[in-house]
């Protein structure tokens, strides 16, 4: 099972990532000719929010630890999640509910489609055999609202 949850977070970070030649002027990406390091723009210690709409989902994630929030769970439920960082963005693996739950939050503009505001990460989530596409951003951003 932990195998699967591994699969697809591997799989969702791959969709994710910028093509291997970087714009002109920009530094090359970790994996790049050769380079093996992961994505490191977002520190292991960070407090990641993110959000989704239409059904509307939202929570936290910090350490080993995800919050899943949703209208018919506000106060949300708590979960152990394992971070990944591959080489476009991370992912956050546990289990809800029974479901397994994988988070991609890769780099990159985001709308949530209801505000003008803008996120530097898309969100994206399996739970189960759903997926769910939203936004990111970390805790003092003040980009958006509290989940």
């Amino acid at each position: 099972m932990r195998a699967r949850f591994s699969l697809a977070a591997l799989l969702l970070l791959a969709a994710c990532t910028a093509p291997s030649a970087p714009p002109s002027g920009d530094a090359p990406l970790p994996g790049d000719a050769g380079d093996s390091r992961p994505f490191a723009a977002i520190p292991a210690t960070a407090l990641i929010r993110f959000a989704g709409t239409e059904p509307f989902w939202g929570g936290t994630v910090a350490g080993g630890e995800l919050l899943w929030s949703t209208p018919d769970n506000p106060p949300g439920e708590r979960i152990a999640v394992a971070r990944f960082a591959g080489r476009g963005g991370l992912s956050f693996s546990g289990t809800l509910a029974g479901q397994p739950l994988v988070l991609a939050v890769t780099p990159g503009s985001c709308s949530d489609g209801m505000s003008e505001r803008n996120y530097p990460y898309a969100a994206t989530v399996t739970l189960g055999a759903e997926v769910l596409d939203g936004c990111a951003w970390l805790a003092g951003d003040d980009l958006g609202p509290p989940p």
